[in-house]
């Protein structure tokens, strides 16, 4: 019957103003807006948009990846993870859009690096091709 059952627990009170998080072993009060660029930042270095110096995957990680040869580059890093995530999403293309935005980021960034160092080759030589 009705009257046997436990009653429902009480609706939740009002969010708290401060979020916890651990700091070694110390726990410190973060503001909600600490929490949030916070947890920005961590994304944004997961996705290889942080401003730091990228870290690059070794040839194991690639291997055992099993990226092709031709992706095997600076990038590399962020490719496992988007490849990854494709596979766990189906191939639904809306699914893994932060990974595919910082690949593709990378792949840009280390574009225009190439461009930067041709153009100095080429100044070098007085603009001659070397084709």
């Amino acid at each position: 019957s009705l009257s046997d059952q436990a009653e429902p627990p009480p609706p939740p009170t009002t969010p708290h103003l401060h979020f916890h998080a651990f700091n070694n072993t110390r726990i410190h009060k973060m503001t909600v807006a600490e929490s949030i660029k916070d947890t920005a930042e961590s994304v944004k270095e997961a996705v290889g948009l942080g401003g730091h110096g990228s870290t690059q995957a070794t040839r194991k990680e690639m291997s055992d990846a099993k990226l092709p040869l031709a992706y095997r580059d600076s990038c590399a890093h962020l490719l496992i993870p988007l490849n990854k995530c494709r596979f766990d999403n189906y191939y639904l293309p809306w699914r893994c859009m932060d990974e595919r935005h910082g690949y593709e980021k990378c792949q840009y960034e280390e574009f225009k690096l190439r461009v930067k160092k041709m153009e100095e080759l080429r100044a070098e030589k007085g603009g001659a091709r070397s084709n």
